[in-house]
């Protein structure tokens, strides 16, 4: 689950990260008593557009402020704007709320992260000292810059590592202590609130030689989101995609993806091959889309729902595998659903394992358009036909 950055910043300070002070607003002329607040703190106060997207500085969304009037022009350039970035796409978001933060004196800007290796299988602490930039940009042009350090999940971060990330970094001796403090109490973030990610970009050095995150991202792992019922109340619904939104209410693991094929398959390791296997026949995959093991009337018919919400699809494929449930159960399910949603775009079912023959049958037998593939290099061969 992404949050917004003042969100973020709300969890840092719950762990004794610095995080400078700052006020959001959801309306325009709530603006005016937040910037008296920040105001104490600073007389450079940034206003930053609210979404679950980077690049805003690069896309108008952020706005370095000295004087009140500025700081309210800013305000009322910023809300309400749709807002394009790199992570938006052409479309962009609408800024629905704005923060208001005290501006740092910056020596010096990093950047450093803390994620998930699979391969190491630990966590691993990124850094770089280009803060501020595109870290993409920075580890495909000059990957020496890239600073990893895995930490072994058994012992947690060891106060010789902590020095190691500071050396590593180039930081000053005197910011030395406030920034191994910082990296401690940023691993404590991570760990304790089931974050996935979370990345500081740019970390600040200030002039006083404190270590301070400047801006921070976190992404939340909802299968943990029963441990931290505070936090699940950051969701925002208006920043997630509407049909991802609405698989989400029907319990269906869905991502909504730019190609034309719909697909619809019981587990994320076919859901992948079959995405695969649209590449591989020229098309595109529209989305990916588990409906689970006990695939039903009900799931099969709000899976449809779900991917005919999608305007860009032109054909649909259901690939099912009968393992845990039949495919003749599955096979009488989806010609429940293709009664009764409509579907008018061109479907092709593949069923393999239990009762598939069966299932088959019923598919032949049920008077509907539906083309069936018996193998993937069938189907491989009939989705050029769907899309025609």
């Amino acid at each position: 689950m992404k949050i917004h950055e003042y969100q973020a910043k709300e969890i840092l300070r719950k762990h004794n990260v610095r995080v400078p002070f700052g006020v959001v607003v959801d309306k325009v002329a709530d603006a005016t008593k937040a910037y008296d607040e920040v105001a104490r703190f600073s007389n450079i106060v940034v206003v930053k557009a609210q979404i679950h997207a980077g690049g805003r500085g690069k896309g108008g969304g952020v706005k370095v402020t000295k004087t009140k009037p500025e700081a309210m022009s800013a305000v009322e350039t910023i809300h309400g704007m749709q807002l394009i970035t790199h992570q938006t796409g052409p479309v962009g978001k609408k800024v629905l709320k704005v923060y208001l933060e005290q501006g740092i004196d910056i020596a010096k800007e990093y950047y450093i992260s803390l994620l998930l290796d699979r391969s190491l299988k630990k966590t691993i602490f990124m850094a770089s000292q280009e803060g501020g930039m595109d870290i993409e940009e920075v580890a495909e042009k000059h990957p020496e810059k890239i600073i990893k350090i895995a930490i072994d999940p058994g012992v947690g971060l060891q106060p010789n590592q902590a020095r190691e990330l500071a050396f590593k970094l180039n930081l000053p001796a005197e910011s030395m202590k406030s920034a191994i403090s910082f990296f401690n109490s940023l691993y404590d973030a991570y760990m304790k609130e089931d974050c996935t990610m979370l990345e500081i970009n740019p970390l600040i050095l200030t002039k006083q030689n404190e270590i301070i995150a400047g801006d921070c991202k976190i992404t939340l792992d909802e299968n943990a989101l029963y441990r931290h019922p505070d936090t699940e109340a950051y969701r925002d619904k208006t920043e997630e995609d509407p049909l991802e939104l609405k698989a989400s209410e029907y319990n269906l693991n869905y991502v909504k993806l730019d190609g034309n094929i719909g697909c619809m398959v019981n587990g994320a390791g076919l859901a992948m091959a079959t995405m695969d296997v649209i590449k591989y026949a020229g098309a595109e995959p529209a989305n990916f889309l588990d409906v689970g093991g006990g695939a039903n009337v009900n799931t099969v018919k709000n899976g449809f729902e779900i991917i005919l919400g999608d305007p860009n699809v032109k054909a649909i494929f259901v690939n099912i595998f009968g393992g845990i449930v039949r495919c003749d159960r599955v096979a009488q399910g989806i010609v429940e659903a293709a009664r009764s949603v409509n579907i008018k775009v061109p479907l092709m079912v593949r069923l393999k394992g239990t009762n598939a023959e069966e299932g088959k049958k019923i598919l032949n037998e049920s008077g509907l358009t539906i083309v069936v593939a018996d193998e993937l290099s069938d189907a491989i061969q009939k989705i050029p036909q769907l899309i025609k």
